[in-house]
């Protein structure tokens, strides 16, 4: 498979994945910017943006399991790369830096969400 069948282009508002979605690929940001969101019918609330260079969906490719956000781009011409499983499970064998990035992303994030649950829960 070439890579240019790998790539993608969405304008704004275009969404990339739903949550609740299946799906086994992860994507990288090549150009733009995209918001992984949490949606509640019209409402839209933004996790983070990210932008070139930045990753995401990666939690489907790891386990398989649905899309726990909406990916949206967010700006004109936003380019995306995917990742399919068996290219991800290549990359992590073949490349070390590679699977520490992962794991240091995954770290981050959840670091994140934690001190957001615990500031939540100490002001209730």
């Amino acid at each position: 498979m070439t890579i240019e069948k790998c790539i993608n282009e969405f304008g704004v508002d275009d969404v990339i994945f739903e949550e609740g979605s299946t799906g086994r690929e992860l994507f990288v940001v090549l150009d733009g910017k995209v918001e992984i969101a949490k949606m509640n019918g019209a409402s839209k609330t933004v996790i983070v943006t990210l932008g070139k260079g930045e990753f995401f969906g990666e939690m489907a490719v790891i386990d398989g399991s649905s899309r726990s956000a909406t990916a949206i781009a967010a700006a004109p011409n936003t380019r995306v790369m995917r990742i399919n499983h068996a290219r991800f499970v290549y990359l992590v064998s073949q490349q070390p830096a590679f699977a520490l990035m992962i794991m240091d992303a995954l770290s981050k994030r959840l670091r994140a969400s934690n001190t957001v649950a615990f500031r939540a829960a100490g002001s209730s």
